[in-house]
């Protein structure tokens, strides 16, 4: 069966849902349960924290080999089956090593699933709608970390049983992958030219957009390892409080979609510094009232449209400054974000527990503040004239900063 243009962006969100949403940031979710059934520490938890991190960057590094090899249908498979091994897992967690493998796990399924919608992308959607495909099916972890709220609501404390549930959905992902995606690897049009040389390639814009995606992914890994803790633990709300503060990261975050399309297409500079000013401010704004649950589902709120335009913005600037490396254009913004988190999760960990949480919020917050400043470096709107190529096999990508 072969999908519309509409239908891959609705399968591709759900698939993120699962592998994005559910394997890897609803974790966060149910840290504070985790942490008193296991008796782990904040540095414990900042080091589990991060494995599902590095597990995604090295399997975004074999991403593109195992999608050529494999293909997209079996990639989106091996990913789901890896998800379902981690979730399962993790349901079954009695120790803090049983632990960190079932979220090991979670992270290559993560790793594997945008490259191999990557690739069925460019059989099914055309090009001038990759952009905008790309941001909705980013739009997924919003979807998955809503699908999350209700376990904690309705199996408070439960959480073996809430990631047993998350299993089963990640296996009715595999099934949905193999019966819809194609199984190409990649798709060139016959009148295509190859991808220009690696000394033609964008190089300073490629290490801005990599440098703002790290230093992003560092500031926000407090948040999505730390916030539900922080609510629970200094501002003594009941541990099923902490679904009400995901369930407006999700709605908020689906909002992502659009501001990364409209941004993309007039200022990412001026976009990318208030989203990093709004990321911020949540990050204080729950620090200093983490008693209130009004002003922390608003920081939740803050944060999600903050973080979900980020990554919709550096997904959609990885695009179309790659624009002939579909495989690596859309990878290389979620790989820097990743190591930012893998490497702010212990960071904030050690922080909490040498100076507290409100402490370590707000150092990160002002971090946040300071990259945010750094913004008019951010590589600008590129417009599509200014690509020309696919018109000569020399390829020469001019662009213009917004």
């Amino acid at each position: 069966m072969r999908l519309s243009s509409t239908g891959f962006a609705v399968l591709g969100a759900a698939l993120i849902a699962i592998s994005f949403g559910l394997a890897r940031f609803a974790f966060g979710l149910f840290v504070p349960p985790i942490r008193e059934e296991l008796g782990l520490g904040s540095s414990v938890i900042g080091i589990i924290g991060a494995l599902p991190l590095i597990s995604f960057l090295l399997a975004t590094a074999v991403a593109p080999l195992v999608t050529r090899r494999l293909g997209s249908r079996y990639t989106a498979v091996l990913s789901g089956g890896f998800g379902v091994a981690g979730l399962s897992l993790i349901s079954r967690a009695a120790d803090p090593l049983m632990l960190g493998a079932g979220v090991f796990a979670c992270g290559i399924c993560t790793g594997l699933m945008m490259p191999a919608l990557t690739a069925a992308m460019q059989a099914v959607v055309k090009r001038s709608l990759h952009g905008r495909v790309s941001s909705v099916m980013n739009a997924g972890t919003s979807i998955g970390v809503i699908v999350a709220v209700p376990t904690v609501l309705f199996l408070a404390g439960a959480w073996r049983h809430a990631y047993l549930s998350f299993a089963i959905l990640a296996g009715l992902g595999v099934i949905a992958a193999w019966l819809l995606l194609p199984s190409v690897s990649r798709i060139v049009p016959a009148n295509a030219a190859d991808p220009p040389p690696l000394n033609e390639l964008p190089w300073s814009r490629l290490v801005r957009l990599t440098l703002f995606a790290f230093l992003m992914g560092f500031v926000s890994a407090a948040y999505w390892i730390f916030a539900p803790d922080l609510v629970v633990t200094l501002g003594g709300l009941p541990s099923s409080a902490t679904a009400w503060l995901w369930l407006a990261v999700g709605v908020a975050g689906l909002g992502g979609a659009v501001v990364a399309d409209l941004a993309d297409r007039n200022n990412p500079p001026i976009t990318q510094a208030l989203m990093l000013m709004m990321l911020s401010a949540s990050l204080a704004l729950l620090a200093a009232s983490p008693d209130q649950p009004l002003l922390t589902a608003f920081s939740a709120l803050v944060f999600g449209l903050a973080y979900m335009s980020l990554t919709g913005l550096y997904l959609m600037t990885g695009i179309r400054l790659l624009p002939g490396r579909l495989g690596v254009g859309p990878v290389l913004p979620f790989m820097a974000v990743s190591l930012g988190q893998a490497a702010g999760s212990p960071v904030v960990g050690a922080l909490v527990d040498g100076f507290g949480y409100a402490d370590a919020f707000a150092m990160f917050a002002a971090l946040g503040i300071l990259v945010a400043i750094l913004s008019p470096f951010y590589p600008g709107a590129i417009t599509a004239s200014s690509l020309t190529f696919c018109c000569s096999r020399s390829a020469t990508i001019r662009a213009s900063f917004g």
